[in-house]
């Protein structure tokens, strides 16, 4: 045998006793000879990856099968070695499983082929839903290497993970794969946010490792008393899951860490029940935080009972409790049923569904054949763990889950897409509802549905409908029915916004500074930017917000307004005007013109300078590299030569951008570091990002611009603060 072998059988021969290793023997040695001389980025033999992806595979208790496909899955595409050579030496379920998995791999992942795309891996995971399995250690592996390739391309395939890859991992119920790559794709996407969460992590460790000792200890003691067979364990902490309940529930990193979390494994569904009533015996539940998913499993077969309890000292403690096969699924979902095949039986007589019954692979199904749209399919694929459930019946009886808070409409449209664009009412339990009634656990639902052919659904709609699903749908509706409306509609309201702040119309909304700014909303054009706004995606207000940070506030769009009218030569009153401070910059051949520092990129010694004669304003002066002097340039008979030229009192204005994961008194603990480093503060302003990040810009006065790296220094140690930089009005 292959010594390179021993590690993957031995791996095999663990869940799978009974399994010919020849085949695999065979696999490798095809696979080895195809792939001679190829290398990878890191430089190790090409053949490493098809056998750590195998590797990858046999820990999930994957057959063998699957684990020949795995190791020839590269074959067919990057050598010479053919389909049908491969068919002929292997049979027809590997052929297909490598021939499935080769489909996935020519395609490229990008908004032009993102359909296709999506089409191809449903159409893949209903022929046989090894191939995505095979497809998902693939890319893990790819994860665990990607230090190898170029920055833009780590960045496209971590987002690749982030959107597509993880999700389907939630969905197979593979949740080993899903929280690695989750953190592997978070550490390469935002390294600051990764870096800033672990810290946190580190710091907290042994207070929090302590007290979950405690909690284990009583739970096990208990336990034994009540002679249930069980292990208890810690559950682990993963960065980008930490990071995604901070966003979700929105509340600070403390309240998320801080919540202790174990796991209770027993032999049958019996104990888990006599378990949780030992459990709340000693410790008071909390009201509404049970969940029984061993009675209703959720979508991805994952069973489990969830309590949270009030444990020593008060703090709350999350449990969860399971059989060991219920354990092994949660953890490897859908590449636990070959281990299970004969006998998915969690105690109890609790029969596992077979994979092929999994609903929600039939619905992906009914979705991409009703719609070309590959929003809507990915936004099917994310599920919010922290998002609690309602489960409601249709009048055959067949349960639906819903988002908690969900309406009659939430529910219409998880029927069917059409079925939702026609409500135009409902019964709930045998009683008329208004549609924006909220459904609770075990109601029936019934829909009445309009026969009109210009029956669509309302805008009013999106106020109060829950699921993802939903609100897609309704918005897709009106974008293909008045896109063209609302493309007018939304230049109009950011007209309208800004002429009522007395902004310069035609300076801000040109070409250039518009689509900048719709590139940062991730909008394609500004077309996109206005049909957004048209459709209420995003105000008017926040649009003009953001144009007007882009020229570094409203001094600066002020700036630009005055920068821009008529040429003037400098006028003697502007000479000898009174100065409010020693800006430490003179004009050349003219040392006593009045002289600003321009707002709009805070420029302090150092930084390369021009001058630029405005009118009535004397002369502003700019970093050579603001966004705006690109402009100014155009007005050559203006630009005037500057230099540095400070004193004891001179005053420089310096603005810094502090990127930090939200927290209370995160503003208050920022302000306090720049006071306590003597910084006088003249403008603040704070956002807070959907993805639970603040972003705060502070405009501040100072003598010594050395002083700035230890501010920076200072403002990087508050708690929660990733990033914090210099910033000139554009941005950087």
């Amino acid at each position: 045998m292959n010594p390179v072998l021993e590690p993957l059988f031995k791996t095999v021969r663990a869940t799978h006793p009974k399994a010919d290793l020849r085949i695999l023997e065979h696999a490798y040695d095809v696979a080895a000879y195809h792939h001679r001389g190829q290398k990878r980025k890191s430089g190790d033999p090409y053949i490493t990856h098809p056998l750590a992806v195998a590797t990858i595979l046999a820990e999930l208790g994957s057959d063998v099968e699957t684990l020949a496909a795995a190791l020839l899955h590269d074959t067919i595409e990057d050598t010479a070695y053919s389909l049908e050579e491969l068919r002929a030496d292997f049979g027809p379920t590997i052929a297909a499983l490598v021939d499935g998995v080769t489909k996935l791999d020519k395609v490229k992942f990008g908004d032009a082929a993102q359909a296709e795309t999506v089409r191809k891996m449903v159409v893949a995971m209903s022929r046989d839903i090894r191939v995505l399995v095979i497809k998902l250690a693939d890319r893990l592996h790819n994860m665990r290497t990607m230090r190898y390739l170029p920055p833009h391309k780590r960045e496209q395939k971590s987002r690749e993970t982030l959107e597509i890859f993880a999700p389907l991992a939630h969905r197979l119920g593979m949740n080993t794969i899903k929280w690695e790559l989750e953190d592997l794709a978070f550490s390469m996407l935002y390294p600051k946010r990764y870096a800033e969460i672990s810290r946190m992590v580190s710091e907290r460790a042994p207070r929090r490792d302590l007290y979950l000792q405690e909690v284990i200890e009583k739970v096990s003691a208990d336990l034994r008393e009540a002679k249930i067979k069980a292990t208890v364990m810690g559950r682990p902490k993963h960065y980008y899951s930490i990071y995604q309940k901070m966003i979700a529930r929105n509340v600070s990193f403390d309240e998320i860490y801080d919540l202790v979390g174990i796991r209770v494994l027993v032999d049958t569904v019996r104990d888990c029940y006599a378990a949780l009533g030992t459990i709340h015996a000693r410790w008071n539940p909390v009201p509404g935080r049970f969940k029984d998913y061993i009675a209703m499993p959720k979508f991805n077969m994952y069973q489990s009972l969830h309590t949270t309890v009030i444990g020593p000292g008060g703090k709350p403690v999350e449990l969860q409790i399971r059989t060991r096969a219920m354990h092994h699924r949660a953890e490897y979902g859908v590449a636990a049923h070959w281990k299970y095949k004969e006998e998915m039986n969690s105690g109890g007589g609790q029969k596992v569904k077979p994979v092929t019954d999994m609903a929600w692979l039939r619905q992906l199904l009914d979705w991409q054949k009703e719609t070309s749209d590959p929003g809507e399919f990915l936004e099917s694929l994310r599920f919010d763990l922290s998002v609690s459930e309602v489960y409601v019946f249709t009048p055959r009886g067949d349960v639906i889950a819903l988002p908690e808070g969900a309406t009659p409409v939430d529910f219409a449209y998880a029927v069917h897409t059409e079925v939702g664009h026609r409500c135009i009412g409902a019964r709930v339990n045998g009683r008329l509802v208004p549609l924006e009634s909220r459904l609770n656990t075990g109601d029936t639902v019934e829909i009445f549905t309009s026969k009109s052919p210009d029956a669509g659904p309302s805008r009013d709609w999106l106020k109060f409908v829950k699921s993802g699903r939903a609100r897609n749908k309704i918005r897709q509706w009106f974008s293909k029915e008045r896109r063209e409306t609302a493309i007018e509609a939304g230049k109009e309201a950011i007209g309208r916004a800004m002429r009522k702040q007395g902004l310069p119309l035609q300076r801000m909304m040109s070409g250039e500074t518009l689509l900048a700014l719709a590139r940062d909303l991730r909008y394609p054009d500004v077309s996109a930017l206005y049909a957004a706004v048209g459709e209420g995606h995003i105000a008017a207000q926040t649009v003009v917000q953001k144009l007007v940070q882009s020229v570094g506030g409203v001094e600066g769009a002020e700036e630009d307004l005055a920068e821009t009218s008529v040429p003037t030569r400098l006028r003697k009153r502007d000479r000898f005007r009174e100065r409010p401070h020693n800006a430490g910059v003179v004009v050349a051949g003219d040392p006593d013109v009045w002289v600003r520092l321009s707002r709009c990129c805070t420029p302090v010694p150092g930084d390369e300078i021009i001058g630029f004669v405005t009118r009535g304003h004397g002369v502003s002066v700019h970093r050579t590299n603001c966004p705006n002097v690109q402009q100014l340039k155009e007005q050559k008979d203006r630009l005037v030569e500057v230099t540095w030229c400070p004193t004891e009192d001179s005053v420089f204005l310096v603005a810094i951008q502090v990127e930090a994961l939200d927290r209370p008194r995160l503003l208050s603990d920022v302000t306090r570091t720049l006071s306590d480093h003597h910084v006088n503060i003249l403008s603040a302003s704070v956002t807070t990002s959907r993805d639970r990040v603040a972003i705060s810009r502070f405009t501040f006065e100072m003598g010594d611009p050395k002083h700035l790296g230890h501010v920076l220094k200072a403002v990087r140690g508050v708690q929660g603060v990733y990033d914090v930089y210099r910033v000139s009005g554009a941005g950087s």
